[in-house]
């Protein structure tokens, strides 16, 4: 009789970004490589971090062999984490942390470092001197908070100069993002650039510049990878 077929349970942070549709394909790669049963699982959006406890929740249930998880928001997920790693399931936290300290391994992006690069290069396109603004994804998510305060710790200690004259949050979503950034710069008509943390708040961003026909006057470093970063590159 052969050995039953193992199952891990993959709970990513949302299923409708680019990101995370690639990160998909990793795991449809690795499943087929190491001959095991994916189960994949996140909710629509980063926002629903009560969609994302459920979905745990039943991977406990099911008792899976392993779960990896991206967590939309470090603290909510804390507790039904852990009691994934109390029932004996090995955890893989990736791309984004969770408050719990005994999982399996960890994952993820130097963010608070891609916040710091960040920083340095809009302060080079500016110039060292002027105002930014910077479009944020959203409270609770640890993988873009990291980005946004090594951004704006590297910007007040090595940048005096440049100032964030604005904050605002698109909450995961592109066209909240879009209305971030039409108001930092309705707010702020001589702003030198914008920062955005993550592919919901720079497709935001790119669509307000367009619109304001900023391009190529407005400076905007963003984070993520999609034909509409590419696009807008050009």
């Amino acid at each position: 009789m052969s050995a039953p077929e193992k199952i891990i349970g993959v709970v990513p942070k949302a299923t409708s970004h680019l990101f995370f549709v690639s990160v998909h394909a990793g795991v449809d790669q690795a499943a087929r490589d190491f001959n095991v049963k994916e189960l994949w699982n996140g909710p629509n959006e980063e926002t629903d971090h009560e969609r994302q406890i459920q979905i745990v929740d039943g991977m406990i249930t099911r008792h899976v062999d392993a779960l990896a998880i991206s967590a939309t928001d470090e603290r909510a997920l804390a507790k039904v984490v852990q009691r994934a790693i109390d029932s004996g399931i090995p955890v893989t936290v990736f791309d984004s942390g969770v408050n719990v300290e005994n999982y399996t391994t960890f994952v993820a992006t130097d963010n608070y470092g891609a916040g710091c690069t960040a920083a340095r290069r809009i302060a080079q396109l500016v110039g060292g001197k002027g105002k930014v603004g910077m479009v944020m994804h959203k409270p609770g998510g640890t993988s873009t908070v990291l980005r946004e305060r090594g951004f704006e710790d590297t910007m007040a200690k090595e940048f005096p100069a440049v100032i964030i004259a604005a904050r605002q949050y698109g909450m995961s979503d592109p066209e909240r993002s879009r209305s971030a950034a039409e108001n930092i710069l309705t707010a702020h008509p001589d702003l030198a650039g914008i920062f955005a943390s993550s592919e919901p708040s720079s497709l935001g961003a790119i669509q307000a510049v367009k619109s304001r026909r900023l391009s190529g006057k407005l400076h905007l470093v963003t984070f993520d990878f999609s034909p509409a970063h590419i696009e807008a590159l050009k």
